[in-house]
């Protein structure tokens, strides 16, 4: 769905655009600074912002999830905007750990206020681990130290119409649309993060880090090596044509990765009429209504106080109006995330100014839990669950050559308090 469309171009996007949804009468509104965090009209304050929901489902084609396409997609492997100039080194890795952070999910949100975001993608990654996501909740709550250590990371990446990796034309949303360059080679396990290191053997596969490589080899490439090391043939799939590359899904060898879905967008306001007279939607079901979800309701086990349950019935009904949705989307000026619960919330002092321009960081989305069912994780103390992830990106999107790390606020289902 287009909104504030920017010229033609964005009316033929087919629905991959998100834009900025700025709203001047909403400069003024005041953040609470309390500790505890924002104060309980956030709610009120949210239902007057018009909020984009995203919805995942499996993708007609595989090539409606390329990065010629502009994606918003959750699972699978990143559709990297700039392919060229990707995060490297420790930007990769979750803080606590070491291990290589997996791919959640991107949101493909142009600004139209300039030039240079007339295309910009947010990623978002994260650990597997639980064990560094609650580690994640004490470094969240340090207030601008040098470096936090954290297993959730946010990228931003934004581009000019005219650039070297795509036509200015906008796609034509079909298997023919081609990018202008083929971008780095990645991985062979995850097919995420930049292949910068070879296999000492056939030279051939590629590797983000000694960890996959070694995962690799136990996972086949032992025996596939010899065949790979006597068959000459370029490591690189995406291979370019007359200056018109072609590109390619990345064969992935990891069986880790979560399932790929595509995102598509509805706002939120289409379901306000939808809900009169639906007596199907009478139970706030925060899943599809013919499934059952054991962590959605094993959340409501872990409140403790009164005003939680409180809290928690008023995001679960906001949320009942369209129960499949894992994202909200909500740049306007002064807007916040629907919290599930009232702990855990951060104040204004904790949100960090940007670290590259050092200005302000707005709200922008927040990704539910509900994603988790759609990927299939299990709902046991081992294994991730989160109330929800807010995601904050400067205001004033700045601008530079690749991906800038943004911030994420976690809000697990008990929360953890702001440390005396």
């Amino acid at each position: 769905m287009d909104i504030n469309g920017k010229g033609d171009s964005v009316d033929e996007l087919k629905g991959l655009r998100i834009t900025n949804l700025d709203d001047d009468d909403d400069e003024n509104i005041a953040v609470d600074e309390d500790d505890n965090g924002e104060d309980e009209d956030d709610d009120d304050e949210e239902e007057q912002e018009s909020v984009i929901l995203g919805f995942v489902e499996k993708p007609e084609h595989s090539w409606s999830l390329l990065r010629q396409q502009f994606p918003s997609k959750a699972g699978g492997v990143p559709a990297w905007l700039d392919p060229d100039n990707l995060p490297t080194g420790m930007s990769c890795v979750c803080d606590v750990c070491g291990e290589p952070l997996q791919f959640l999910l991107q949101v493909y949100a142009p600004l139209v206020e300039k030039d240079s975001t007339f295309h910009r993608t947010l990623f978002v990654f994260m650990c597997l681990s639980m064990k560094c996501l609650l580690r994640d909740q004490h470094e969240q709550w340090k207030r601008h130290p040098d470096k936090q250590s954290r297993s959730v990371k946010v990228f931003r990446c934004q581009l000019p119409r005219a650039n070297s990796f795509y036509s200015s034309k906008p796609p034509e949303g079909n298997a023919t649309d081609k990018s202008l360059t083929p971008g780095a080679p990645l991985c062979n396990w995850c097919g995420t993060w930049k292949g910068d290191k070879f296999c000492s053997s056939c030279k051939v596969a590629r590797y983000c880090s000694q960890k996959h490589q070694v995962m690799h080899w136990r996972a086949g490439h032992k025996l596939e090596c010899q065949q790979l090391s006597l068959s000459p043939q370029s490591s690189d799939s995406n291979a370019c044509h007359g200056g018109v590359a072609q590109i390619k899904a990345p064969k992935v060898a990891s069986k880790s990765l979560w399932p790929e879905y595509e995102m598509k967008n509805e706002h939120e306001s289409e379901y306000d009429t939808e809900m009169s007279g639906d007596e199907e939607h009478t139970d706030n079901s925060l899943i599809p209504r013919n499934k059952v979800d054991d962590t959605m309701k094993s959340l409501m086990d872990t409140f403790e106080g009164d005003g939680d349950k409180k809290s928690w019935a008023s995001f679960q009904e906001r949320i009942g109006k369209a129960p499949e949705q894992v994202l909200r989307y909500c740049r306007s000026a002064g807007s916040k995330p629907l919290w599930p619960i009232l702990g855990g919330r951060p104040s204004k002092a904790d949100i960090p100014i940007c670290s590259y321009c050092g200005g302000h960081l707005c709200f922008e989305f927040q990704i539910l839990p509900q994603l988790l069912y759609y990927f299939g994780v299990k709902n046991d103390a081992e294994s991730l669950d989160w109330a929800t992830i807010a995601v904050y990106t400067c205001e004033a999107s700045c601008e530079g050559v690749g991906y800038k790390q943004e911030f994420a606020w976690v809000q697990l289902g008990t929360a953890i308090n702001c440390p005396s």
